[in-house]
């Protein structure tokens, strides 16, 4: 008898606890849903405004949801600017910044982890330190330069000074820093070169850390308004951010509908990107801080 009535005990009393806990659980994924909601606010109102005809948008009191769908401000983007060749050059500013700086920052990265030198450490301090120098404060200098090098209007203005950053040094070179140096000696023992160890040793270990630098920075260059807005004064060199600034309606006014569009359809790759590595992502942010 004893043996049928512990289990009986221990289900009601799992039911009891389930039972406790399910207005708990309730009232967690309530304040779940407000602050989502909360935080999505921002982008519902751009969707809905970019499905809104001219009128809806400037009227008074505002309107939430559209009482007339429309498609015309997406058509108004593509008639009022060459918005495929801004797509096209924001994916090239985007893509080859990134590109050339996770080569450059990881090279830079190697040496500062992995090999010995004199002034390692004042070089290190020297880039961290640089992290403290507000961008605006180099702006005009760069500009200067790109000016005298001709490269204004061109993607190597846009992309070259980008090449390397300083946090994509320090970040790898910390993750550089955590992973074992006996693979290095091995592969030196083995004969390897020191492009070889870099290569084949350093560079597969650090795969998380470069994908996470890779999205960050692909994100931030493709968001950027003001840097091509300063080196790029033909439209047709301009990425979508810039070229948005150049909309505005009769008067100067600045239709926000077709705005709340572009700034929707710039958004789509991003979103589409982040969904085809969101796995992958989130992986590589959690193993960038384990040891």
């Amino acid at each position: 008898m004893t043996t049928f009535a512990q289990p009986k005990a221990l289900t009601l009393s799992g039911t009891h606890t389930r039972r406790r806990g399910d207005p708990m659980r309730w009232a967690y994924f309530a304040g779940f849903l407000i602050v989502t909601l909360a935080l999505m606010l921002p982008v519902i109102i751009i969707v809905l405004t970019a499905f809104k005809p001219a009128s809806e948008v400037n009227a008074y009191p505002p309107t939430l949801l559209p009482h007339q769908w429309t498609l015309d401000n997406f058509a108004a983007i593509f008639s009022q600017l060459p918005f495929g060749r801004l797509l096209g050059n924001s994916f090239a500013f985007a893509g080859g910044v990134t590109i050339f700086a996770l080569v450059f920052d990881s090279l830079a990265a190697y040496a500062l982890a992995r090999l010995d030198f004199r002034g390692s450490r004042v070089l290190l301090i020297v880039i961290v330190a640089s992290l403290m120098i507000p961008f605006q404060a180099t702006l005009i200098p760069i500009y200067q330069l790109v000016s005298q090098l001709g490269w204004v209007n061109t993607f190597a203005g846009l992309i070259v000074p980008r090449a390397a950053d300083a946090f994509g040094i320090f970040f790898l070179r910390q993750f550089f820093v955590s992973l074992p140096r006996d693979l290095d000696n091995a592969a030196r023992i083995d004969g390897a070169s020191e492009w070889r160890v870099f290569r084949s040793v350093v560079l597969p270990n650090a795969v998380p850390a470069l994908l996470t630098l890779g999205i960050f920075t692909f994100v931030n260059n493709w968001n950027d308004l003001l840097w091509p807005l300063v080196f790029t004064t033909d439209q047709n060199m301009g990425t979508v951010t810039s070229g948005l600034t150049l909309l505005t309606g009769p008067g100067g006014i600045i239709p926000q509908g077709v705005m709340m569009a572009g700034a929707l359809v710039a958004v789509l790759p991003l979103a589409i990107m982040f969904l085809l590595v969101q796995r992958r992502f989130i992986e590589s942010v959690a193993s960038t801080g384990l040891k």
